[in-house]
């Protein structure tokens, strides 16, 4: 039986050890995700075209996943970087901050998406009536966005850090998730099971089925829309925040909510990758390459910084 830790305990991070991860990919991953999202903040607060309510939640959109891949990359691509690769110790207080900050962060893009078909279906509608989402409504959304998460991420802290642990036990993960982290619990698991089932369904089962059910009522109003022109604006609207939803939601629901038991260590790790690395590179290209007034105030600052011949 392995030995059970009462103190504050050491952790063995696996990360890419056991695999000949791409480093160089993996960097250059990261730093079109930094350019890209560093791009939309940019674009979104300088612009006067984009100082909408769509446009202030994909701004926010990009802080979180700024913040999301550099909680979580760095380390691993210090990891990947190594000479002898081995699982790198982790302690306890760096183990905990990145839990919490990853569960805030998490959660708190799981409310963003929410939020955001909520404005795709109010830009639909001002397209049949005046209404749009008052920049309150967009406010208050955002507030309770990072309070749902500060809350979340300081419950599942409190009750999985207070569990007993083996001595330097291995993480089979690149970052600190909390399945894998709860898996090497030696006793009382009880609580922290129910409280990730109950996340799991308020934060990924909840509000994928709410935007779903959204989407099909917006899907019914553009089919009602005698103009082709607004039926093709609030399509592509709404097609790029698709785009980026069922990645997101799908591989989360994968993690999260499935049955467990014949996946493997390499699997988890894939999945993580893709919705906290791959997913955030993903979104400013989508966003751009999808959205007309984004393209042409990206080109408007490009002419501004290159003087004319």
């Amino acid at each position: 039986m392995a030995k059970v830790n009462q103190t504050l305990p050491e952790f063995l991070l696996l990360g890419f050890s056991d695999l000949r991860a791409p480093l160089l990919r993996v960097l250059l991953v990261y730093l079109a995700t930094l350019l890209g999202n560093s791009l939309i903040i940019l674009l979104t607060w300088a612009s006067p075209t984009l100082h909408s309510p769509m446009y202030f939640f994909l701004r926010h959109l990009s802080m979180v996943e700024l913040l999301y891949t550099t909680d979580i990359v760095p380390r691993t691509l210090t990891d990947l970087a190594s000479l002898h690769p081995h699982p790198c110790t982790i302690f306890f207080q760096g183990r905990a901050a990145q839990m919490c900050v990853f569960i805030v962060l998490g959660i708190s893009e799981c409310c963003l998406l929410t939020g955001m078909v909520y404005d795709r279906a109010a830009i639909c509608r001002s397209l049949l009536s005046s209404t749009l989402v008052s920049w309150r409504a967009c406010m208050a959304m955002m507030g309770i966005s990072w309070l749902m998460g500060i809350i979340t991420a300081t419950t599942h802290s409190f009750l999985i850090f207070t569990l007993p642990f083996p001595s330097r036990p291995i993480i089979p993960h690149f970052l600190c998730d909390i399945l894998p982290v709860l898996r090497l619990a030696s006793a009382g698991k009880h609580r922290s099971v129910i409280s990730v089932m109950t996340a799991t369904v308020v934060f990924i089962v909840v509000p994928f089925s709410l935007i779903v059910t959204s989407y099909a009522r917006i899907l019914d109003a553009i089919l009602a829309m005698a103009s082709t022109q607004s039926c093709r604006k609030v399509f592509s609207t709404c097609s790029s925040h698709l785009l980026v939803v069922f990645p997101f939601f799908g591989t989360a629901s994968i993690t999260y909510i499935w049955p467990r038991a014949g996946s493997s260590v390499t699997t988890d790790r894939i999945l993580s990758l893709f919705y906290t690395v791959i997913t955030p590179m993903l979104n400013p290209i989508i966003y751009t390459l999808r959205n007309k007034e984004v393209t042409r105030a990206l080109q408007h600052m490009v002419k501004r910084q290159v003087p004319s011949p």
